[in-house]
């Protein structure tokens, strides 16, 4: 009892940690729009960078290149299968809060982003991390739950963020916002001690060792197979999550209050959304769960962007209830398909499909937008992807109930 009451303990310093992780990764998506405001130019009148303050190819090209910078996150993931779960999350946190402290310096656009972009990927691999570590801490009856707990973490995180920029909004500037990047800083080093390491594999000598970020030899085919699980979701995500603010604000002109609302109640429904896709986890099985989830959040994006205060309110929870949905069996699945000497790596190369597919989504959903001057048109678009999630998900195994050998889970 004593031994289970200690992991709770690790998997909520873990949960913590991922809460800083996602404070400091939300703010490029929550401040868009001030930064925009703040970085733009005289415009004619009539186009999305009239709405907005910068054009969406404009923005699409900097929230791309911020996910593209994520990418360099696979090499930093990957390294905790040699250097050690513990060591890697901590350390890349710190250094990512470090530099996103930076970005409140910015003189322009392309300097906030090229400075929001050096600390990206140190946080996309502390928050791949921090799913392989609670993965590793737990049993299999309690690993769904336990990932509820630190995805939660990770959204209370970027909701804080949102919350607070919705508080600031005409009455202080981004620069504001980032300078508090240095709270969720100073958390992380006080809880640095509470996350243990989960590991204790010990190696044959005469096991083959795995290049260094890829898997083992037979299991590059369902790496790839997950891979594009990702890439599907993320392509259709990653412009309904970061366009929002931009939509909301400059052109459906959302009220600050219903703003503010709006994000508290997203408290609310990614709750239940967590709650829910937990269950379905554990009751129906990880992938169908992830197919359902992903649905939601194609279906979610199209009524976001559908042209009404209403339906951005209505559409912004239901993505998030949505993500919820999908985040306890979406990060339990590539966790339990690969052995834990890889699965370290395999974060790393989920982060990569994550990169891609949010590039792609939102390069295609800025130009659609600049070229048609509707972002309804464009929602419609990077939301079909989501078949392709639907027919790659019965292409591997069902993990539920999958013991991780090697690690302080196997034995609680």
């Amino acid at each position: 009892m004593r031994r289970l009451q200690g992991i709770t303990g690790t998997v909520i310093a873990v949960a913590v940690v991922a809460m800083a992780a996602g404070y400091g990764q939300f703010g490029a998506v929550s401040a868009l729009g001030q930064v925009a405001t703040a970085f733009g130019h005289p415009v004619h009148a009539g186009t999305v960078a009239e709405e907005a303050g910068l054009s969406g190819a404009a923005l699409g090209a900097g929230l791309a290149i911020l996910r593209l910078a994520s990418m360099l996150g696979q090499p930093l993931a990957a390294a905790a299968d040699r250097l050690g779960r513990r060591r890697t999350l901590i350390g890349w946190s710190l250094v990512g809060l470090g530099v996103t402290l930076l970005a409140a310096l910015s003189p322009s656009y392309w300097w906030f982003v090229a400075i929001f972009a050096v600390g990206r990927p140190f946080l996309s691999a502390a928050a791949a991390l921090g799913h392989v570590v609670t993965a590793e801490l737990t049993a299999p009856e309690n690993r769904a739950r336990a990932l509820s707990v630190v995805a939660a973490g990770y959204g209370l995180g970027a909701g804080l963020n949102a919350l607070l920029h919705s508080a600031l909004r005409g009455v202080a500037g981004f620069r504001v916002l980032f300078l508090t990047c240095a709270v969720p800083f100073a958390v992380v080093v006080v809880l640095a001690r509470r996350v243990p390491e989960p590991t204790s594999l010990t190696r044959d000598s005469t096991e083959e060792r795995p290049r260094f970020g890829w898997v083992e030899r037979g299991s590059t085919g369902r790496l790839l197979v997950v891979m594009g699980l990702i890439f599907a979701t993320s392509l259709t995500s990653a412009p309904a999550s970061s366009f929002v603010f931009v939509y909301a604000e400059n052109v459906t002109h959302l009220p600050k209050g219903v703003e503010s609302a709006m994000i508290v109640a997203a408290a609310i429904t990614g709750l239940l959304g967590l709650v829910l896709g937990r269950r379905s986890a554990d009751h129906l099985g990880r992938r169908p769960s992830v197919a359902i989830g992903a649905t939601g959040v194609g279906l979610a994006a199209i009524l976001l962007y559908s042209g009404s205060q209403a339906a951005v309110v209505l559409g912004y929870l239901l993505a998030v209830l949505a993500t919820g949905f999908v985040a306890p069996a979406g990060t339990a699945l590539p966790n339990e398909l690969f052995p834990t000497s890889v699965r370290a790596s395999v974060a790393g190369w989920v982060i990569v499909a994550s990169v891609l597919g949010a590039i792609v989504g939102l390069l295609v959903f800025g130009l659609i937008a600049d070229s048609t001057g509707s972002f309804e048109t464009a929602a419609l678009v990077v939301a079909a992807p989501i078949v392709a999630v639907l027919a790659l998900v019965g292409r591997v195994p069902e993990t539920k109930g999958t013991s991780l050998v090697g690690t302080m889970g196997a034995g609680a």
